[in-house]
């Protein structure tokens, strides 16, 4: 069988003229951007964006060689930094002056590590002694410090989603000093320790800057840990912790993923999902934080699936020896010149690609059998809605009994998302009807994510087609209609009419009308209009225009209550009257009642011989063998059939509710 890869590189990467010595490739963090830099920016500078708008294209004075290049953003000012005690500054804003200015760090004897913007014209500069927070005035060419704190740093992160600087510091470097960055202010957080495996004496840096990396899972910031533990023969595998990092409070380790292996290892953050790649075995594993393992009081995850390699890539020959018939070449997956950045980029700046990396969600499907567990897994995943209806009908096709705790726990998962979102939405609503309150923030609309499957989308294309496949048993196909109805009254979510059309078009077609009585009585089936008209014309039809095998039953006082509990008296008494002058009118011509549309979706379609009474009420048998026989002391009521129905005009009449003169 062929593996199933459930991770798989972008189809259309951004390409750039990959590095030699005479380009050197830069990648900036915050606006996702590739710098081709040729002979110091004399010959040109390249960089390439997500998309055409951002690429640009210029040349600048070759000053030396370029530690980093990064554009503000919006690429409105581009700071250059070639030595490591200043950085250079060009305007890119219309209508000011392109010529360089220049800033060098206050401390003295400090070397500039790097730097990052945190606005569009708000630049830090990490030192090795510190961090120095500056406005930039592009009209003036000018910096102004606005704020600084020194410490000795070894290196740093910068997450952009959060404009959250970590510095590394203490000999040992396992200390780790966060700043936030906000409106032109700079916080100071509370510092944590990263737990080390082995504590070396005498104590030098041992937590590496590519064992750390930045990123925000489910909205929250994570500090991820690479923890290796010494190379013996007893020795546990490799893990990644987690420590949670919020602006207010101290940062705490919640989070631990087993990695089962040793060996080197990259992380991505695809969809939430915390993506691990093993470099030796060429494959990776995914976590999702969310899913709590049994019987675990520490949050210790396993990999959700088991381990594959990314889906291979093939790189299309270019240049002046690519023939156009020569087939692309398979990519080398997992090398050695790969750079992962966060939270989903990896680039090969060898072969001048930048790939996003993308979760493909159907072969997930297939690789976990915990329906519940993949249920969990595919509600949190953006792209989800279709596999997920794919596996709730793939789970009807088993249609055993030991499936049906399967597809109720599933209904209910979906339900309780689906629940959560129609409360949002209702607050929302009364937040808006009630207006804006004093001292409280904007409330914003709730985002209808894929995740929620409402009643019209299990109708559409699960229940409706399940209700109709062969070979399945009645008896499961109504225990699966009425565990989703179950569970939408478990979280009070008022079921939509043509549900409870669907059960009693399923009940009425193998003649379980016992049973659609019991619904009926105990209300089960809960009243209304639709419901009405449903269940008493397809009764209707199928007794009084239908086979003469269908089971006599008659209209009993529960039924015969439903219309009025419905408020809807006077129009099921037209439908009754329609269905039954059907029949008798096609006794008098002799034909079969006409098809029609149903009005209603799940009304059945008929076409019967009926009969017809002479001008004094007595009962003539109507042509054709077979036909019930009306009996002359089963008398009409004695109620007038009008052709309005009273209060109501013409537009409000249903389509198969058109009433025939006498």
């Amino acid at each position: 069988m062929a593996e199933e890869h459930y991770l798989e590189l972008s189809e259309n990467p951004v390409q750039f003229e990959h590095a030699s010595s005479v380009n050197n490739v830069f990648f900036d963090e915050a606006n996702k951007q590739v710098f081709a830099v040729r002979s110091g920016g004399a010959t040109g500078v390249v960089v390439k964006g997500p998309d055409d708008k951002s690429s640009v294209a210029f040349r600048m004075d070759d000053k030396g060689e370029v530690k980093c290049i990064k554009f503000s953003i919006g690429n409105k000012i581009l700071a250059v930094q070639r030595t490591s005690k200043s950085v250079d500054f060009i305007n890119f804003i219309p209508d000011y002056p392109h010529t360089e200015f220049s800033q060098e760090c206050k401390t003295k004897n400090a070397s500039i590590l790097g730097f990052c913007w945190t606005n569009w014209n708000e630049v830090v500069f990490i030192t090795d002694q510190g961090i120095e927070f500056y406005q930039v005035f592009p009209d003036k060419r000018s910096l102004k410090l606005l704020k600084s704190q020194s410490i000795n740093v070894n290196w740093y992160q910068y997450c952009p989603e959060t404009a959250v600087i970590l510095l590394s510091t203490t000999v040992q470097g396992n200390i780790l000093q966060p700043f936030a960055f906000r409106n032109g202010t700079m916080s100071k957080m509370s510092k944590f320790e990263i737990e080390l495996p082995v504590v070396p004496k005498p104590a030098k840096l041992s937590l590496s800057e590519r064992d750390i990396a930045m990123a925000t899972i489910y909205g929250q910031l994570y500090v991820m840990y690479l923890k290796h533990h010494s190379r013996t023969a007893n020795s546990p595998s490799a893990e990644v912790v987690l420590y949670h990092l919020s602006r207010e409070g101290s940062c705490k380790k919640s989070h631990v993923l087993k990695l089962n292996t040793t060996g080197k290892f990259a992380l991505n953050i695809v969809d939430n999902l915390v993506v691990v790649h093993h470099q030796s075995s060429q494959t990776s594993l995914i976590f999702d934080i969310k899913l709590k393992e049994p019987d675990c009081a520490l949050n210790i995850h396993q990999p959700v699936l088991p381990a594959r390699s990314i889906h291979p890539y093939r790189i299309p020959l270019s240049g002046p020896a690519a023939v156009p018939s020569q087939p692309p070449v398979p990519c080398q997956l997992y090398s050695s010149s790969w750079s992962v950045f966060q939270p989903d980029i990896i680039i090969s700046a060898s072969e001048g690609y930048l790939w996003y990396l993308q979760v493909k969600l159907p072969p997930t499907v297939n690789l976990l059998q915990d329906k519940g567990k993949l249920m969990d897994f595919l509600l949190r995943r953006r792209e989800c809605k279709m596999v997920i209806l794919s596996v709730c009908s793939q789970i009807l096709e088993v249609g055993e009994k030991g499936s049906l705790p399967v597809v109720a726990t599933v209904f209910d998962k979906l339900n309780q998302v689906y629940k959560d979102y129609l409360e949002a939405e209702q607050s929302y609503t009364q937040a808006m009807e009630s207006g804006p309150s004093r001292g409280s923030a904007a409330q914003k609309r709730p985002v209808r994510t894929q995740a929620v499957i409402d009643q019209s989308d299990m109708y559409t294309h699960v229940l409706s087609s399940f209700t109709e496949r062969k070979g399945v048993s009645h008896k499961f196909i109504i225990a699966v209609l009425m565990e989703y109805i179950r569970s939408l009254n478990q979280f009070q979510i008022t079921v939509q009419h043509y549900l409870y059309e669907l059960v009693i078009k399923t009940l009425v077609q193998h003649n379980l009308f016992y049973m659609l009585h019991q619904f009926l009585q105990y209300h089960v089936l809960s009243d209304s209009k639709p419901l009405v008209s449903s269940n008493q014309e397809l009764i209707l039809r199928r007794r009084v225009c239908g086979s003469v095998d269908a089971p006599h039953l008659p209209l009993s006082p529960s039924r015969a209550r439903l219309p009025r509990r419905a408020g809807y008296v006077h129009r099921f008494s037209v439908s009754l009257l329609n269905c039954v002058l059907s029949g008798v009118f096609a006794a008098v011509s002799g034909e079969h009642v006409p098809t029609r549309t149903p009005a209603v979706p799940g009304h059945a379609e008929a076409s019967v011989h009926g009969q017809r009474r002479d001008h004094r009420g007595s009962a003539v048998e109507a042509a054709g063998s077979g036909c019930a026989q009306i009996h002359p002391q089963r008398r009409w009521p004695r109620q007038r059939v009008c052709a309005e129905v009273p209060g109501r005009g013409a537009a409000d009449r249903r389509p198969d509710a058109v009433l025939h003169g006498v």
